[in-house]
């Protein structure tokens, strides 16, 4: 054995303790021991991006507790690979889901604008996604964006937002894909 290969055999060994590990921290936001919870959610989002994927899956969870510990721990984050599952999250039956989702979403930025419009666009009639929406749009950081964004908001307060809200994202959503 080349002296190559023991480092790529060591390299491989290390990549998969790492995603025993993240497996292990992502198991334990299900502990009903909180303290064990928020060591989990600390360790995890220190880890970052390489935790995501297990999360996005711990999303799904039936347990209120491990969906609210996981929508904030990518919410912390912030990985730009975490916003489908945070719009997805936004359909949560349990507010605090949603609203973390929402949070995690704000946090992620710019980056997660095309996609949410997208979604609001998909789902009009959907009340959860568009208060959801709303809420993140109002919170994000809009900068140069605020005209661009600020229809949209008006449009999901107005009397009719599932027809006017959508109109007013594809509208921004023509700008955003064009910038």
């Amino acid at each position: 054995m080349t002296e190559n290969e023991t480092r790529q055999d060591r390299q491989l060994r290390r990549k998969k303790a790492s995603m025993e590990n993240i497996k292990s921290l992502v198991a334990e936001l299900g502990s009903q021991d909180g303290q064990v919870r928020v060591r989990a959610r600390k360790s995890l989002v220190s880890i970052g991006g390489q935790a995501v994927k297990p999360l996005v899956k711990a999303l799904a969870s039936k347990k209120e507790w491990v969906r609210w510990e996981t929508a904030k721990t990518l919410g912390q984050i912030g990985d730009p690979a975490s916003v489908q599952a945070l719009i997805n999250a936004l359909e949560d039956k349990m507010f605090d889901v949603r609203w973390l989702a929402a949070e995690g979403l704000i946090s992620t930025g710019r980056e997660a604008l095309v996609t949410l419009l997208q979604a609001l666009i998909e789902h009009p009639d959907s009340l959860w996604l568009k208060e959801g929406v709303h809420h993140v749009l109002h919170d994000v950081d809009k900068g140069d964006l605020f005209k661009l964004l600020q229809p949209i908001i008006v449009a999901l307060e107005s009397f009719e937002p599932s027809v006017e809200a959508p109109l007013a994202a594809q509208t921004a959503l023509k700008t955003l894909i064009k910038d």
